[in-house]
C-alpha cells in the first residue's frame, strides 16, 4: 500500500469488503501479539478515549485506523470490561461519517450523566485547500452502547488568539458544574490549556487560559487532564516541543504531570505543589488519559506507542497498544503509578526469582527487592541468547536502566535505546516488571517511578535470567493466565 493522503482519508464505505479480513488474518499471525494489552486487530491504535464507569461496566475507547498502521482516517473503538483486566469487544463507536468530523474522530472523553454517558471528543474536518478546522463534538450513548452525535458541535472554534490546533476535550464535573479543559495553540505557535465551563452540556462558554508556566508550554499541548487525589488536583497534560531545559526527556514527546496544591475555577489558576515530572520514564508512553472513578480510585490508561515513530509491526499492518489499567496515588506531593489491583488475578505458577528461570509463556511477572548497594542484571529472552531485553539495577547509585538494543529488532534509534530512572541510592530497591509478548511495564520503589516500552524479540520471552550478586534478591516470578 502506498500511503498518500488519498489513501490515509479513504472513506471506509469505499474500501473493498474484502480489505479487513484479509488485514485482521494477517494480523492474528503476528509474533508480536499480546496477551493481556488492547491491541488493534488491524491497523494503527492511538490515543485512550472516553475511560469512563457507566452502566455497572466498564468503558474505555480508542483511537484507530483500521486499514494499515499509519495515522489516517481515525474512528473510536469500543470496549467494555468488569473488571479493568479483561476486554469485551463492542466495535466501531464513533466513525467519521458527517461534515463535522469528516476528516477523522479525534480525542475526548466521557462523563455519566443520569442514565446516559457524554462524550465530547474533537472533530478534524479539512477543506478543498487542507486548512484544517476543528470542531468540539458532543454526543450522547445509551445503556445500549449506541452512539448518537449532537449537532451543531458545541464548540464550533477556537476562541481569538489561537489557531485551529484546538483539541482533545476533557470532561469533568463539580458541584454539579461541567468544565472542558482543550489543548490549544496560541497565534503565536506557543502551546496552551483552554478552560470551558456548561451548566448543561449544551452551551459552552470559554472561561480563559490555564495558567502554565510558559517553560512548560511547548509549540502545542495535546491530552489535557485534570484529576483529584487526595483533595489535590493532578494535571496530566503532553507539550510538544517542550524544551529539554525544561524538563530532561528523550522521547520525541513527553507526556507531563504535575501535582498542585489547588485549582481554582473561577480564576482558571493551577497552583502547583512541585516540579514537573515525566509521567514515565521509559520509551513509549504518551496521550494518556485519567479520571476519578466512582470506587473513589483515580485510574489511568496510556497509549504505548509515540507520534512519528516507525515500529517493526508496521510491516504486518498493525501498530501500537495501550498500557495496562493504573492507579494513581499520592504521597509528599509525588504522583505513584501501579497496575490496579485486579492484575494479581492473572498471577499463575510461582517461581522464586534464581539466576535463571525457564518455562516462561510470554506473558509474566516478576516482583523482587534487591539490598541496599547491591547490583543485578535482569535479562528478558527467548532461548537465543544473542538478542534481549537488559535491565541494570543498581541500589548504591539508586538507578534503573533499560536497554532495548541488544532485541535485534531495533527502531526510534533517532531519540535512543537505553532509558534511566533515577531513585533513592544506598536504598533497598524493589521493582515489579511485567513482560506482555512484545511491551515491558516496570514499576520501581512501589510505583515512585515507571518505565513503559515495546521491545521485539524474534519470538515470545519464556527466560529470565540474572547476573550478579543473585542472592541479593527476593522475590517471585509468575506466569499470567492466557
Amino acid at each position: 500500500m502506498i500511503w498518500n493522503r488519498e489513501t490515509r482519508y479513504t472513506p471506509y464505505n469505499a474500501w473493498p469488503k474484502s480489505t479487513l479480513p484479509t488485514l485482521e488474518a494477517q494480523v492474528a499471525q503476528s509474533k508480536w501479539r499480546m496477551q493481556h494489552h488492547l491491541q488493534p486487530t488491524s491497523g494503527l491504535l492511538n490515543d485512550p478515549n472516553g475511560f469512563s464507569y457507566f452502566n455497572h461496566q466498564w468503558h474505555l475507547f480508542y483511537q484507530v485506523f483500521p486499514y494499515g498502521p499509519v495515522h489516517g482516517l481515525k474512528a473510536w473503538q469500543h470496549v467494555t470490561s468488569k473488571d479493568l483486566i479483561h476486554w469485551h469487544d463492542e466495535g466501531l463507536a464513533i466513525q467519521p461519517d458527517s461534515k463535522y468530523d469528516s476528516h477523522g474522530a479525534y480525542t475526548g472523553t466521557a462523563l455519566p450523566v443520569g442514565d446516559r454517558l457524554f462524550i465530547m471528543y474533537t472533530g478534524n474536518v479539512r477543506d478543498a485547500d487542507w486548512n484544517r478546522h476543528s470542531y468540539q463534538i458532543g454526543a450522547w450513548m445509551g445503556p445500549d452502547n449506541q452512539v448518537e452525535k449532537v449537532t451543531p458541535p458545541v464548540i464550533d472554534a477556537a476562541p481569538a488568539g489561537y489557531t485551529t490546533s484546538f483539541r482533545d476535550p476533557y470532561l469533568f464535573e463539580r458541584d454539579g458544574q461541567y468544565y472542558a479543559l482543550i489543548g490549544a495553540q496560541t497565534t503565536t505557535e506557543v502551546g496552551a490549556v483552554l478552560l470551558y465551563h456548561s451548566a448543561d452540556l449544551q452551551q459552552w462558554d470559554f472561561q480563559g487560559e490555564l495558567n502554565l508556566p510558559a517553560s512548560l508550554r511547548g509549540f502545542m499541548v495535546e491530552c489535557p487532564n485534570v484529576v483529584e487525589i487526595d483533595g489535590q488536583p493532578v494535571l496530566i497534560f503532553c507539550p510538544q516541543g517542550l524544551p529539554q531545559a525544561t524538563l530532561a526527556y528523550e522521547n520525541i514527546y513527553p507526556n507531563v504531570s504535575l501535582v498542585g496544591q489547588s485549582f481554582d475555577l473561577d480564576q482558571v489558576n493551577f497552583t502547583p505543589a512541585g516540579a514537573p515530572t515525566q509521567l514515565d520514564a521509559g520509551f513509549d508512553v504518551y496521550a494518556t488519559e485519567a479520571f476519578n472513578a466512582p470506587d473513589g480510585r483515580a485510574l489511568a490508561v496510556s497509549w504505548i506507542g509515540l507520534p512519528e515513530i516507525a515500529y517493526p509491526t508496521d510491516a504486518e499492518n498493525w501498530a501500537h497498544g495501550l498500557s495496562l489499567v493504573k492507579e494513581l496515588t499520592l504521597k509528599d506531593n509525588h504522583l505513584y503509578q501501579n497496575p490496579v489491583a485486579e492484575t494479581a488475578q492473572l498471577r499463575a505458577t510461582p517461581q522464586p526469582v534464581q539466576a535463571k528461570v525457564n518455562d516462561l509463556t510470554g506473558a509474566f511477572e516478576t516482583e523482587f527487592t534487591l539490598a541496599a548497594d547491591e547490583q543485578i542484571r535482569l535479562k528478558v529472552m527467548t532461548a537465543d541468547a544473542d538478542h534481549y531485553l537488559l535491565v541494570d539495577l543498581d541500589a548504591q547509585a539508586g538507578t534503573v536502566t533499560i536497554d532495548r538494543s541488544h532485541t535485534g529488532r531495533p527502531f526510534g534509534e533517532k531519540y535512543g535505546q537505553i532509558r534511566r530512572a533515577q531513585v533513592q541510592p544506598h536504598a533497598e530497591l524493589k521493582l515489579r516488571l511485567i513482560i506482555d509478548v512484545s511491551v515491558f511495564e516496570c514499576y520501581i520503589n512501589n510505583g515512585y517511578t515507571t518505565m513503559t516500552g515495546r521491545f521485539f524479540l524474534d519470538d515470545a520471552p519464556t527466560q529470565l535470567q540474572l547476573a550478579g550478586n543473585v542472592a541479593a534478591v527476593t522475590g517471585t516470578v509468575w506466569n499470567w493466565l492466557k
